[in-house]
């Protein structure tokens, strides 16, 4: 598993995606992909091979939306392809994964005992299965997924978006690091800092077992459970980008629920 970029705000999500993953290119891929949610639907676009490879997919057919996810994988489960690349989407639910579910055979088993088929080898579309499985009326996206990982074994950190929640993405994680960015109305989420100074030099760390619900429309203030911390920018690395109308957007933290499994 290599690199994770999420965007939620006014502008396309697509450049800002890829800028993102650009900044992860050391870190070694094998394959890329990125999910936009647009009206109601989501939208999803996969390459083996660089970076480039995606890019050009989608300056010849360009996928518009203002709420996305973005990974770079390297082959943990499954061979190099476009269907085991990230972003994986059940049901409406995307989800980007970086590290390794320890338990994913037994939880495969389980899935497919009831009747749940796989379009891929990897042990993240499992979790996409397990969110969609929490589903139930009135529960929402953060619920669904603090009940998908009391079952989860491993390493993770992870990026969710729904076609039902065209406004929210969920993130958490466990020793695997993931950060946020806090932009003029609107938000970064990357596996490292690199990718979100282009953006903002405000950013907050996760903590181990903790998620983040990331939503847009709810006013001008941010609650974090922690304030954010600025980051000084290194090596030029700091860009300015353009200031356009932004949407607010606003931020919540929570631990997550003890589980019986894992570490």
């Amino acid at each position: 598993m290599c690199g994770i970029m999420g965007y939620l705000g006014a502008k396309n999500a697509t450049e800002i995606l890829l800028d993102g993953l650009k900044k992860l290119e050391y870190r070694g891929y094998d394959s890329a992909g990125v999910a936009l949610v647009n009206g109601g639907d989501i939208l999803l676009r996969r390459a083996v091979g660089k970076l480039v490879n995606l890019e050009s997919s989608l300056l010849d057919d360009p996928l518009e939306g203002t709420l996305g996810i973005g990974h770079t994988r390297w082959a943990t489960h499954g061979r190099p392809s476009e269907n085991n690349a990230h972003p994986h989407i059940v049901d409406g639910i995307a989800i980007v994964h970086n590290g390794i579910i320890e338990n994913h055979v037994d939880l495969r088993d389980e899935l497919s005992g009831n009747g749940r088929t796989f379009a891929s080898e990897t042990d993240t579309e499992i979790v996409a299965h397990l969110i969609q499985e929490a589903k139930k009326p009135g529960r929402d996206l953060l619920a669904c997924v603090r009940e998908a990982l009391t079952r989860v074994d491993g390493v993770y950190a992870l990026l969710v978006v729904s076609k039902d929640h065209p406004d929210q993405m969920v993130v958490a994680r466990r020793s695997s690091p993931l950060i946020i960015g806090i932009g003029d109305g609107e938000m970064f989420v990357a596996s490292d800092v690199t990718a979100l100074l282009a953006h903002t030099n405000k950013v907050q760390y996760l903590e181990d077992d903790e998620f983040a619900l990331i939503h847009a429309g709810r006013g001008p203030h941010f609650r974090p459970r922690r304030p954010a911390r600025a980051v000084a920018p290194q090596n030029d690395r700091l860009e300015s980008g353009g200031r356009g109308k932004k949407r607010a957007t606003s931020i919540s933290c929570t631990r997550r629920f003890t589980s019986s499994r894992g570490p």
